[in-house]
């Protein structure tokens, strides 16, 4: 990708890609994911240069990204934020020029989504949105890729979320939008969604439960998060008391179909917003879920730096 190329993509939101790029997506992934089981050798990004910028910690991201790109011929670089301080050692602004002068592509895992938006509004490459208090895309890329792996298309599918109104319930909104599925939604009073957040066109894909068993009703995947998010450790009492009868348990998916998946972003707290039956359980694919992370990612760090293969 040469700088200032007009066709240059980020990865910011889920939105930021239409249906038919997706579909491309997943069936690059496939692909990808075939070679990788097959031990066939496949590096289109010899020579390229990622940037991993942490200023929240992850396991799976790191290891999903930084093995991915090493898988697919490149190189990386791990700054972590003692090394990078976005806005604090140096104006945002500055450092996505100078970064982007000597990198093909960034991912930044960060608090405030305005930051990786000033980041790439600066970046003479690609940026990624390694996740975000307000979205987490490639998570959500992930877990629609393991649904189609697992069961074919989503579209017309109910996806029921439980729990808190956070990152991922913002993106799987915006998958819905596009993708043509329903969500459910279930959450405690005061940590709803906010459905102006993720900006969609059908409003119809949400519908709103007061009752996390009402919402598992009929769906094809349940699907949750811990109780506490990274940056949120000072509420954890009072959301521990708030989601008590949040905790996707075999009550709960009974009330889904009869072949509905069970999936969870990791870390999980067993006993918590899963009971162990659930997440350790035959229906749920939360570690193909989580190996899934790896090959959609490469597959889009492969369209964002080549574009379309074939």
């Amino acid at each position: 990708m040469k700088p200032g190329d007009r066709l240059m993509k980020h990865y910011l939101q889920f939105k930021d890609f239409r249906a038919e790029e997706y579909a491309y997506l997943f069936e690059r992934t496939r692909t990808i994911k075939t070679r990788f089981k097959n031990y066939e050798k496949y590096q289109p990004l010899v020579d390229r240069t990622l940037a991993m910028i942490f200023e929240k910690a992850s396991t799976r991201t790191r290891v999903s990204f930084e093995a991915g790109m090493y898988q697919m011929g490149g190189s990386v670089v791990h700054l972590t934020t003692g090394d990078s301080q976005l806005g604090r050692a140096e104006p945002i602004e500055d450092s996505a020029r100078v970064i982007s002068r000597m990198v093909d592509i960034v991912m930044i895992r960060t608090y405030e989504q305005s930051k990786l938006e000033a980041f790439a509004a600066h970046s003479r490459v690609p940026v990624i949105n390694g996740l975000t208090n307000e979205y987490h895309p490639c998570q959500i890329l992930a877990d629609i890729f393991t649904f189609i792996e697992q069961r074919g298309s989503i579209q017309g599918k109910v996806v029921a979320w439980v729990g808190d109104g956070n990152n991922m319930a913002n993106t799987w909104l915006q998958a819905a939008d596009i993708l043509g599925f329903t969500l459910h939604v279930s959450t405690p009073s005061g940590y709803e969604i906010d459905p102006t957040m993720a900006g969609v066109r059908n409003p119809g894909c949400l519908k709103l439960f007061k009752s996390p068993f009402a919402a598992c009703e009929g769906a094809h995947l349940v699907t949750t998060d811990v109780w506490t998010s990274m940056g949120f450790e000072a509420e954890n009492a009072a959301r521990q008391a708030a989601f008590a009868d949040w905790c996707v348990d075999p009550q709960m998916m009974q009330l889904a179909q009869k072949d509905a998946l069970f999936m969870h972003c990791l870390p999980a707290h067993r006993g918590e917003e899963v009971s162990a039956e659930i997440i350790d359980g035959p229906q749920s694919v939360v570690w193909d879920e989580a190996e899934n992370r790896m090959h959609v990612q490469k597959a889009l760090m492969e369209y964002l730096l080549i574009g379309r293969i074939g």
